[in-house]
């Protein structure tokens, strides 16, 4: 089949086509994830993150880079392949300054805690791994409820001021940095490119408050939470509702992000293109010119 043949269906198609994984991805503090089955060449970038994709009726993209792919979008939607570009929160566009083992920790040391950091981290990563019951969403509004379990979890310190305490630090622009320093330039030149940004995001209520907090909720257009939304990535809910408020249709955007299984694959679901931070793409100016705009 010809390249420039393929409609706009059969491409949204091609992109949708993926495995679903069998495990829970990490949460907001930057632990690990299990290996995750690997595309073929047009999913990633990377050589060294090719693998033997699932073998399926060839539609004419399975031999096409990076380059060629981008020339088709161009042929479809212009110079500039995006309309718009959707940012994962946490450990894309933000990361914890500390580890989330040491900041339970210190803090929980005048309340009694005295598991190590190793201690605390195997822990959170058991307590967030397992099934919330409380709500088919772990995010409600503030997320108090789930966020008092695993922090209970973690440390044995169920003291609703050691959990205040360590609550509130995560709102603050202490516990966060940006995970790209060029980011606002990037961002600048994307939105006077006339390109929309969004961030999509798995978060509670106090993702706003913590944008503001750095100074940067100015840089979109707008702000999908699953909190607000009642849908968490990979649910395709939450990216087709960014969509909506940017006034664009999924296929027109594409959304980065550090979870292949919450990012790549939900947005993928959703009709997006999708690009894996770290792997497909390493900085927002990166971002920015893949798609057509300089910086």
């Amino acid at each position: 089949m010809a390249l420039m043949a393929i409609t706009r269906t059969e491409l949204r198609r091609f992109l949708n086509r993926t495995l679903r994984p069998g495990f829970i991805g990490s949460g907001f503090n930057g632990c690990t994830q299990p290996p995750a089955p690997r595309f073929s060449r047009y999913f990633s970038s990377s050589s060294s993150a090719a693998a033997v994709a699932p073998q399926r009726e060839p539609m004419g993209f399975e031999s096409v880079g990076l380059k060629e792919y981008l020339d088709y979008r161009r042929s479809l939607y212009g110079e500039i392949t995006h309309k718009a570009v959707l940012v994962d929160a946490a450990g894309t566009l933000l990361a914890p300054s500390q580890p989330m083992a040491q900041i339970y920790r210190e803090i929980g040391e005048k309340y009694g805690v005295q598991y190590s950091e190793a201690e605390i981290l195997n822990r959170y990563r058991r307590a967030y791994a397992e099934p919330w019951g409380k709500s088919r969403l772990r995010y409600v509004n503030d997320g108090r409820p789930f966020w008092q379990y695993i922090v209970s979890s973690s440390t044995g310190c169920s003291d609703s001021q050691y959990f205040e305490e360590v609550y509130n630090y995560y709102t603050t622009n202490e516990a966060w940095h940006l995970c790209d320093p060029e980011a606002e330039k990037a961002f600048g030149a994307l939105r006077k490119a006339g390109v929309k940004l969004a961030v999509v995001s798995n978060f509670d209520t106090r993702l706003r408050p913590l944008l503001r907090a750095l100074n940067c909720e100015h840089w979109f257009d707008a702000v999908a939470v699953s909190a607000e939304v009642e849908a968490e990535k990979p649910n395709p809910t939450i990216f087709v509702k960014a969509c909506e408020l940017l006034g664009i249709k999924p296929e027109e955007a594409v959304h980065v992000g550090d979870d292949r299984r919450n990012d790549v694959w939900g947005a993928r679901d959703a009709g997006c293109d999708a690009w894996l931070w770290g792997s497909d793409v390493h900085s927002f100016k990166e971002v920015a010119q893949r798609i057509g705009v300089k910086v």
